[in-house]
């Protein structure tokens, strides 16, 4: 038999199998050409969240500024504080001002706070009645007096002075009873309210008013006048044959009468005995018989120690009450029991009644009163009948 060969095995298409080496392969360097800028991009987004984290940042505390710093309460108790500004203070000048009054405690903060609210160059010249507990915000509005400023309520009632009225508007912190009195003896401000004599006395009308706080003194006399020339106009008009008398027959216009108003205001108790009390302070002036012509009215005297109290030695133990020897003293130039006729000015801020009491007196031929209790008086054509109602006021009182 003969032996039968085997078949070659298939070969591969592609030839024989080559041998191959193993070759080792070098790291690329970071940034290296071929793909390689994923360090690159690693980099970049760092950057991004610090700039992300430094504008969240900076948001916070501009916040802070706007929302939390303004609203913080002053670190004082509620000190008073009187600053005048000029009004053309930068936010930098104005916080070292507020500064160096004790108002704020970091000038630089608070000028930072001024300019991110655009309140730069908006400071209201002048008086400024402040305090060292009020907020960032509320000094703020207070400077600039901006329509936000807290309102409050004044009630100023019949009979009350300058000096009583400069009293509450300090105590609601309206304004500076310091300020006020000066406003009210301004000679500029007297000339624009057309007010004659040397102070608004008699002319800051009685009412009820709704002010601001830390309002300028010159707005508040302004205010006040402005109702007066109201309620005045109002009641010349409807007694205008009274006023046309005064004016013939003593030559007194609005000042004599409101002089006049200003002394019944301070005597009179009961609304009925007002006129009549009028009439004897005219019968005095108008009567030729009656000779001198002293009005003989405490109140008068007592004005002139609250005026000028260094004036009248009198006057230096002046507690409110009228003694003897102070209508004694003729240096008090209101003192009506040694000067004749009317006082200098207003002794008080009459109301309505008493400016119409004047404007329309009773006819009466009294020359005297004198109180006998409960508010009333016993008036008398006599000075006989006047001593008898003194001593009968003194038995009753045994």
């Amino acid at each position: 038999m003969t032996e039968k060969k085997k078949p070659p095995r298939p070969r591969s298409p592609a030839g024989p199998k080559k041998r191959t080496s193993r070759t080792s392969v070098k790291p690329r360097a970071p940034g290296a050409g071929g793909g390689g800028g994923g360090g690159s991009s690693g980099g970049m987004a760092i950057a991004k969240w610090i700039a992300v984290i430094m504008v969240a940042i900076a948001a916070l505390l501009f916040g802070a500024l706007v929302m939390i710093y303004p609203a913080r309460k002053g670190a004082g108790g509620g000190r008073e504080v009187d600053l005048v500004l000029m009004g053309d203070e930068s936010p930098e000048a104005l916080a070292g001002k507020l500064a160096g009054a004790g108002l704020i405690e970091d000038p630089r903060i608070f000028a930072w706070f001024v300019r991110a609210s655009g309140a730069s160059g908006k400071v209201a010249k002048g008086s400024h009645f402040l305090t060292d507990d009020l907020s960032p915000s509320e000094l703020l509005t207070r400077v600039e007096k901006r329509g936000a400023a807290t309102r409050v309520k004044v009630a100023v009632p019949e009979g009350w002075t300058r000096f009583d009225i400069a009293k509450r508007l300090h105590t609601l912190r309206v304004c500076s009873k310091g300020p006020f009195l000066e406003a009210t003896r301004d000679p500029r401000l007297l000339g624009e309210l057309r007010i004659e004599g040397d102070s608004a006395e008699g002319f800051l009308f009685p009412a009820t008013y709704e002010l601001a706080q830390d309002s300028a003194p010159e707005d508040v006399v302004r205010r006040m006048k402005s109702e007066f020339d109201r309620r005045f106009a109002t009641l010349e008009e409807r007694h205008a044959s009274g006023t046309l008398d005064l004016a013939q027959t003593l030559h007194w216009g609005t000042r004599q009468i409101v002089i006049l108003a200003s002394m019944i205001e301070k005597e009179a108790v009961v609304d009925d005995e007002r006129r009549t009390i009028a009439s004897v302070f005219l019968n005095r002036l108008r009567d030729p018989k009656f000779t001198p012509k002293l009005l003989q009215c405490d109140p008068t005297a007592g004005y002139g120690c609250l005026v000028d109290p260094t004036r009248s030695p009198a006057c230096a133990a002046y507690t409110g009450k009228i003694t003897h020897d102070i209508v004694a003293d003729p240096t008090n130039p209101y003192n009506t029991y040694k000067h004749e006729g009317l006082p200098p000015g207003p002794i008080s801020n009459p109301g309505a009644k008493s400016i119409e009491a004047a404007m329309d007196a009773s006819a009466t031929r009294f020359f005297y009163f004198v109180a006998k209790g409960g508010g009333r008086h016993h008036f008398s054509e006599t000075y006989a009948g006047h001593t008898a109602a003194i001593d009968g006021n003194a038995n009753a009182n045994k």
